[in-house]
């Protein structure tokens, strides 16, 4: 009788298997005869190449690439541990490691091209970098969120409220790190009603049509603000909704509160679509706003609502496609990147998993995508690395969440 029931069971637990595989089967079925689509990545975990001289990145907290398809980053010196330092010292602890120079450029071999960066006569460096854009002109622009004086540089990506504003300003330079332009000055901010200064900025954007640069002001204020790229001259800013912007602590994020009607700190991206709409991340409230480029709000998208702690949406970079159908999401309190449809802003997948091996991420910060449409991040803390994903065509989605998309095997 024990091995009648034995056999009753195992047919019953093989009858729930099949009709639990059948109902995957018919799922993914039903997901690639709707046609859903969406771009599809493998890692390269041999890209880049090592550093010279013993170099090693800190937070590692900008990226960007050129009309050369070359990659720049930008990361944090400062941020290094004691003992990644050894061979800096007078005399040299050990034969590792140094710090190498903040602003990086690769090729698409990851070959180091050129290096620069840091404090020089007629600007003020910040005291921790923070985000690098390559503008159609080919000039760079560094912002910055540090609060103590300038040589500093640790983790100032929890520091969202209260204390000092040391980096009021943004940076431009040549590609060869010749200094252009300032716009703000040290310790000098009001708020985010002042015009003059920025304070705790993250991240610039700047629009061909118009030659205005936008800045998501970012870690200190509530605001998007523009300029003249060239003069530097003020021209409008604005809060979540399109409102003034003012300075009221919200307090902590609660995901079942209404929706904040300020951006809460860290506004941390503006970025202008070909279409002309202007996408900015309001990252501690989980959040894409959408504007167009005079600060009317249009719509408005929650990431992975729920997410608590430094929030959901750090950075976007736009597929290369001619309507750039598509938005790819940093989201690095969850460590993923999250793929949009961008008309919708409805998430399609997800690739990616917390960790420190080749496609996994530690505080995915920072995103930008190539001429071949390939993905490169950037990872802040302690995971101090850029890395490549490449771009290996459209496919139909058929996982919610694709893990790591490690390079499958060649036939």
């Amino acid at each position: 009788m024990r091995r009648n029931t034995y056999i009753e069971t195992g047919f019953l637990i093989a009858i729930v298997g099949l009709a639990i595989a059948s109902t995957v089967f018919e799922r993914r079925a039903a997901i690639e005869a709707a046609g859903v689509q969406a771009p599809r990545f493998e890692v390269d975990p041999l890209w880049p190449k090592p550093l010279p001289n013993h170099w090693l990145q800190g937070m590692t907290i900008g990226v960007s690439v050129d009309a050369q398809d070359h990659v720049w980053i930008v990361h944090r010196q400062g941020s290094l541990e004691p003992g990644e330092l050894h061979a800096a010292t007078n005399p040299p602890v050990a034969q590792c490691c140094a710090a190498a120079p903040p602003v990086l450029e690769f090729d698409q071999e990851g070959n180091l091209l050129r290096h620069w960066g840091g404090p020089g006569q007629g600007y003020d460096w910040p005291n921790s970098n923070h985000g690098i854009t390559i503008d159609y002109k080919g000039n760079v622009w560094i912002a910055g969120n540090g609060r103590g004086p300038q040589g500093g540089g640790g983790d100032n990506e929890g520091q969202v409220g209260g204390g000092r504003f040391y980096d009021n300003m943004v940076l431009k330079f040549t590609q060869d790190g010749k200094f252009l332009m300032q716009i703000g000055k040290p310790n000098q901010s009001k708020g985010s009603n002042d015009v003059e200064n920025l304070r705790l900025p993250a991240k610039s954007f700047v629009d061909k049509e118009t030659n205005e640069v936008y800045v998501a002001d970012g870690y200190g204020n509530h605001r998007v603000i523009v300029y003249d790229a060239d003069t530097g001259k003020y021209k409008r800013h604005w809060g979540a909704y399109g409102h003034k912007p003012d300075d009221t602590d919200l307090g902590k994020y609660d995901p079942d509160a209404p929706p904040a009607q300020q951006f809460r700190n860290p506004v941390h991206c503006a970025d202008l679509s070909v279409d002309r709409l202007l996408y900015v991340c309001d990252r501690a409230n989980d959040r894409i706003q959408v504007f167009k480029p005079d600060g009317t709000f249009v719509k408005e998208k929650f990431i992975e609502k729920k997410t608590l702690g430094a929030g959901s949406v750090w950075d976007i970079a736009f597929s290369k496609d001619p309507k750039q159908t598509y938005i790819y999401l940093a989201d690095g309190e969850n460590d993923r990147v999250h793929i949009l449809l961008r008309d919708s802003l409805e998430v399609l997948t997800t690739f990616g998993e917390g960790g420190r091996q080749p496609g996994e991420f530690y505080g995915v910060h920072s995103i930008a995508t190539d001429s071949k449409g390939n993905i490169y991040t950037t990872e802040t803390y302690r995971g101090q690395r850029v890395q490549k994903f490449v771009f290996k065509g459209l496919g139909p989605v058929t996982k919610e969440d694709q893990g790591v998309v490690w390079p499958k095997k060649s036939s």
